[in-house]
């Protein structure tokens, strides 16, 4: 077989052609290599697992636009984040799908303790005292107007500072439950001082606040809507989420929740907010989380089983992106099935 080239030889008045003397490609030669200079890498302990908790008893249902993630009866719940642990994930956010008859428009349902969703932290916590469970404040999942505060009904205006009143009982309630962190996600102007003030007051000082510090008015929500039966009854969330087109806005956000005495601040979403994700890190010193939202999900999910993308591949892929972007922590509902593969090596 001939040569591919000719061989130009060079002549005394020739130079040497001049070949590279960085190579990169060094460092990626072989796999030892790879993963010694690997600079971003995943374990359980980045992961923040959410659940969906429903009525009744022994019953887990498939949610329909997110395959492989259930809403669970309080009893199978439990022996979820059973399976969970031996995974190695420690750490849980619950929320809970409540009966449209319990719900009102101040959400009254969110502080009772007899409740589904308190009783059920309550009963996590006594199984599994060394878990952490990450609480959500907001009014939507107990309000008649799927609000994340009070709607006035006159203007259907959404009333922050008597939304505040709501939402600092509801954190109280759960950190008497036996809540590790309080997981603001409503957007009202100056809930972390309240809920900080309202948990120091009452001896829960050592309760944490993780404020959803940049919580963008996204359309990747719909599934977990769906799962929750969630959704506004009238109008949307534009008016205290934020606008996806804006990043400096964040670093607003972020100097408040500094200011006001969270201990740990979140982007949501995640995937299509890396930047935001990124610029956070840079002024904080507090930790990052992101949250890894049921659209972002439901999108490698649907592509998986359309043969259009490896899903165990892509859904790897997407969380380290978005811990090499600078997430501390990720709630993600990919967090079992990657226990999963980061247990096989």
């Amino acid at each position: 077989m001939g040569l591919l080239f000719s061989p130009v030889y060079p002549t005394e008045s020739d130079s040497m052609p001049q070949l590279p003397t960085h190579r990169p490609r060094r460092n990626r030669k072989s796999q030892v290599i790879r993963d010694m200079v690997q600079e971003t890498r995943l374990t359980t302990h980045d992961f923040i697992y959410p659940l969906f908790l429903i009525e009744g008893q022994n019953q887990q249902l498939e949610v329909s636009s997110m395959p492989g993630i259930h809403r669970f009866t309080a009893d199978r719940l439990i022996d979820e984040i059973g399976r969970c642990v031996e995974l190695g994930i420690h750490t849980f956010a619950p929320f809970p799908s409540i009966n449209d008859a319990l719900k009102d428009r101040l959400a009254q349902e969110s502080a009772n303790p007899e409740g589904l969703y308190l009783k059920t932290v309550a009963d996590i916590k006594r199984q599994f005292p060394d878990v952490v469970l990450m609480t959500d404040v907001a009014m939507d999942p107990y309000s008649s107007d799927g609000h994340d505060g009070v709607v006035d009904v006159d203007s259907g205006e959404i009333l922050n500072d008597a939304s505040l009143e709501v939402l600092g009982q509801m954190a109280l309630a759960q950190a008497r439950a036996g809540a590790d962190i309080i997981g603001p996600s409503d957007m009202m102007d100056g809930r972390v001082a309240w809920i900080r003030e309202v948990l120091d007051q009452n001896a829960f000082g050592h309760v944490s606040i993780m404020s959803y510090t940049a919580k963008y008015a996204s359309a990747f929500y719909g599934p977990f809507r769906d799962a929750l039966d969630s959704a506004p009854k009238k109008g949307d969330k534009k008016s205290y989420q934020m606008n996806p087109a804006n990043r400096r806005e964040a670093l607003r956000e972020l100097a408040l929740d500094e200011a006001e005495g969270a201990d740990m601040v979140m982007v949501k979403p995640a995937l299509s907010y890396l930047d935001v994700i990124l610029d956070v890190k840079n002024h904080t010193h507090l930790p990052v989380t992101a949250y890894n939202v049921s659209g972002e999900y439901a999108m490698v999910k649907a592509a998986a089983r359309n043969g259009w993308l490896d899903g165990e591949k892509t859904m790897m892929e997407v969380l380290t992106s978005i811990k090499r972007a600078g997430a501390d922590a990720i709630l993600t509902y990919f967090a079992k099935e990657a226990a999963e593969v980061l247990r096989r090596g």
